[in-house]
């Protein structure tokens, strides 16, 4: 099916096509290419000009460009445009311009990807539902996400975040949600902010960009909740907070094998569904998602049956049997308030001895070292046997730690990976936790290498 054509797209970004064609797709990404794709020659790292005779090679229908590359044939399919990142905001905001159905924004620190993979799968069979794929959701993935939507969308799902003040609302600006959901505020990008109030501001921004009228969903119980409160209330919103003492909350939920039962009341209706997680945080997140889908239209009660699909996306916290132990991949990010959930999750589950293997968590300004030895002291910690650590700021928590539960200290997660066969036991029920770039997901890597490889029954050395 025809995405956009050649004069649409011309006109939405002011460029202009050298001749006539019709994408069905948009991508930024040669490796990942489909034929019918219109090629985004966005400059980053590298610019994208250079792949655009590759792009067209293998099947793009046309590229967007700021000028004819190298190599490339002036009467090749080529929208050419001033500004390709402008150019891709523009076709974005056209996306979101020509669709009439209903748009949930969702910001957070700590959960955003997996919370709007929640809404995606909790709408199946609701309509034709459009969502951002894996983490687009900055500068780029905003107004990427937005152009490839099919005019035809019922249901939409943007996932925006930040890394620096002012980031949030321009983005939002580009979706204009109906619905806007915060997930939560936590201790992450403190580095660019100072403090934990100014991310709630800048979290909160995301409500003045809200369709009139608009729905806001905050978390409730969070020491910033009332700054969430004021955001929403300046913009004019309808609030509607989930937690434990939210509109929308959790009234029972029963924790066998890592599969969670919940019961819960969402806007007056009392709502059942299955959570592939034992992590309360996810279930405190589903309970918001189903909030914003009421709030969005939605039959909430169908969207808490088709929940039972959704699984935590990998190295966010999904739980998986790896010859002999279970394992908690929670690699792809880490702060104060995951870090805690995290180690309330390996809490909950029981069989075996439980192992954190933890990484630095960054970004967190000038006091990380004081928060990470901090984390000695989470109430979950008393139900850790062993506890290993990556990184200079893990060093912090290591010596923080009784004596009895201090595993091994790496200065790296290479060399933790390297003595991979120490960590853990048969039996193990095993935590991996770290921020992206403390790379302690080459220790879930070797993990998978060496427990697939050990026979069952066999004890790790």
């Amino acid at each position: 099916m025809t995405l956009w054509t050649s004069a649409d797209a011309a006109a939405a970004t002011g460029g202009q096509a050298t001749r006539d064609f019709a994408i069905t797709g948009v991508s930024i990404d040669t490796r990942t290419i489909q034929p019918g794709d219109l090629f985004v020659a966005l400059q980053a790292a590298r610019d994208g000009h250079d792949f655009v005779a590759t792009a067209l090679e293998k099947g793009a229908a046309a590229a967007l460009v700021s000028r004819i590359p190298e190599g490339v044939d002036p009467d090749a399919p080529l929208l050419v445009a001033g500004d390709v990142l402008a150019a891709l905001e523009a076709l974005g905001r056209a996306g979101r311009a020509r669709m009439q159905g209903r748009v949930i924004g969702i910001t957070g620190s700590v959960g955003k990807t997996s919370t709007k993979e929640m809404a995606r799968i909790a709408l199946t069979g609701q309509g034709n539902i459009h969502a951002a794929e894996a983490s687009y959701n900055n500068h780029w993935g905003v107004p990427l996400t937005l152009a490839r939507m099919p005019a035809d969308t019922d249901f939409a799902i943007i996932e925006i975040g930040m890394n620096h003040p002012g980031e949030i609302e321009p983005l939002a600006r580009m979706a204009r949600p109906h619905v806007a959901m915060i997930t939560t505020v936590a201790a992450a990008h403190l580095e660019a902010f100072g403090a934990i109030e100014g991310i709630a501001r800048e979290k909160g921004a995301i409500f003045r960009a809200l369709m009139q009228p608009g729905t806001a969903i905050l978390p409730e119980d969070l020491p910033v909740t009332q700054i969430l409160r004021d955001c929403a209330d300046e913009a004019g919103a309808i609030v509607i907070g989930f937690g434990a003492h939210g509109m929308a909350k959790p009234v029972k939920a029963d924790t066998q094998d890592g599969i969670t039962q919940v019961r819960a009341r969402v806007l007056g209706e009392t709502v059942d569904f299955t959570l592939a997680s034992a992590g309360t945080h996810f279930v405190m997140n589903a309970v918001g998602v189903l909030a914003a889908l009421s709030a969005a239209g939605a039959d909430v009660v169908a969207a808490g049956r088709a929940l039972s699909d959704w699984h935590p996306p990998l190295g966010r916290g999904a739980v998986e049997d790896l010859g002999g132990i279970r394992l908690i991949d929670d690699a792809y990010n880490s702060n104060p308030t995951s870090l805690s959930a995290g180690l309330a999750t390996l809490a909950r589950l029981t069989g075996g001895r439980r192992v954190a293997i933890l990484g630095d968590m960054l970004e967190l300004g000038p006091d990380e070292i004081a928060m990470h030895s901090g984390m000695a002291d989470d109430p979950a910690m008393a139900s850790v046997d062993l506890i290993h650590t990556a990184g200079s700021r893990m060093r912090a928590l290591h010596d923080a730690l009784p004596p009895a539960r201090r595993g091994i200290h790496a200065e790296n997660a290479a060399e933790l990976a390297a003595r991979i066969g120490e960590l853990v036991a048969m039996g193990d029920i095993v935590l991996v936790k770290g921020s992206k770039s403390s790379k302690v997901s080459t220790v879930v890597d070797a993990l998978r290498r060496t427990r697939q490889a050990t026979p069952p029954g066999e004890r790790t050395s």
